[in-house]
């Protein structure tokens, strides 16, 4: 769970999630970004590296350019990982609470 836990720490930010809305569109380079959410250059490294070091995005060198896109495998196993977290499953850790308050599914 340390790896789903490092991807919504990286998600927990307003700019790192609007990066993750414009990569939504294809690849972009950090100007563009920068451009785009009107951001400074520091600050734009700053995100990426999060975002990268989470595996929300890949990044590829250009020339000159760094080019950003977003991981699509990440991305689908933060979903397979939500609807397993919010899933009915037989060995739940809900199992383990012996309250007579608690309704438990059947």
């Amino acid at each position: 769970m340390d790896k789903e836990i490092e991807i919504f720490k990286a998600l927990s930010d307003k700019n790192r999630l609007l990066i993750l809305d414009m990569l939504s569109c294809g690849e972009l380079c950090a100007c563009d970004i920068m451009e785009g959410l009107n951001l400074t250059q520091p600050t734009i490294s700053h995100h990426m590296k999060i975002l990268q070091h989470a595996g929300l995005v890949n990044s590829k060198k250009s020339g000159k350019w760094v080019i950003y896109s977003i991981n699509n495998d990440t991305s689908q196993e933060i979903v397979n990982f939500i609807k397993k977290l919010t899933s009915y499953k037989e060995n739940c850790i809900c199992n383990n609470v012996k309250s007579s308050c608690s309704i438990k599914n059947k």
